[in-house]
């Protein structure tokens, strides 16, 4: 005899059933993006790839840290990302590595690198995605903001010794210059317009100069209540001298120029107004 079933107590014949149809994605990607090889974060790999959209994975120094995406070209976005490491102390190109999935136009409305960073971060992975490593430019109300330990541009902050790209020796105008500066440097540099700088002639003495050895040179051009200040992850100059940023390691005031020890809070979670993904 067939046992009577029953909807309360007893034998069952009803239940919840639910499909992950999002975690068989993150699984089936995060499969792919394992058997993969991994090439060097340098030119001659970024030329071998399709200008298509997909979601890729970095590594450092062996060790999966970042999961990213490009809605219109993985070429263009890993670019952005060797030109920022390869601008920082700390951390050498030659230590990062990338591989990459190319996916469908219709398949990016799932938004797969989401899939991925979700199946990811239940294994304690990816921790550039959590610490400032894809932020934009924050903006002027966070540049006093003191950051945390283990954010990207505590952990590897900018390089004033780079040579600044594509500056040409001769006579221009200060706001040629800071164009220029601005340009030809792999991190960011704001700073405030003045009708002056359309004004003023400065002399570039050559071309390959380093970042410390412009931001001096500018520096001796602009008033003195203004001042350039070097923070972790990227440089402003504003009329403001003598104010003080929490995060900053070098001011460039006229002739003075100096380090400072910046300020940190302990390691944690990075506040997601920070976070900022700048997807090509």
């Amino acid at each position: 005899m067939t046992p009577a079933v029953e909807s309360d107590g007893g034998a069952k014949y009803h239940r919840d059933f639910t499909l992950s149809i999002t975690k068989a994605l993150g699984d089936q990607l995060a499969d792919a993006l394992e058997g993969l090889d991994r090439a060097p974060l340098a030119e001659d790999s970024i030329d071998d790839l399709k200008e298509k959209p997909g979601v890729y994975q970095l590594y450092l120094n062996g060790e999966f840290v970042y999961v990213g995406k490009a809605d219109k070209s993985i070429p263009v976005r890993l670019r952005q990302h060797l030109r920022k490491i390869g601008g920082r102390r700390g951390i050498s190109l030659r230590d990062v590595e990338f591989s990459c999935l190319y996916v469908a136009e219709d398949f990016s409305a799932l938004a797969p690198e989401q899939l991925l960073i979700t199946h990811h971060k239940e294994a304690g992975q990816i921790p550039w995605n959590n610490n400032g490593f894809g932020n934009k430019d924050p903006g002027r109300n966070r540049d006093s903001t003191v950051l945390k330990a283990n954010h990207f541009d505590m952990l590897f902050p900018i390089d004033l010794e780079r040579t600044v790209d594509g500056l040409t020796p001769g006579v221009v105008t200060l706001q040629k210059l800071l164009d220029d500066v601005k340009t030809g440097l792999p991190y960011n540099f704001r700073y405030q317009k003045s009708p002056l700088f359309k004004q003023r002639l400065v002399t570039t003495p050559e071309a390959n100069m380093t970042a410390d050895s412009v931001f001096r040179l500018i520096a001796k051009e602009i008033p003195d209540s203004w001042q350039i200040v070097a923070l972790m992850g990227y440089v402003i100059m504003y009329d403001d001298s003598p104010r003080e940023y929490p995060s900053a390691w070098h001011y460039y005031r006229g002739a003075e120029s100096f380090e400072t020890a910046p300020e940190a809070e302990p390691p944690g979670p990075i506040d997601e107004a920070e976070e900022s993904d700048e997807d090509a």
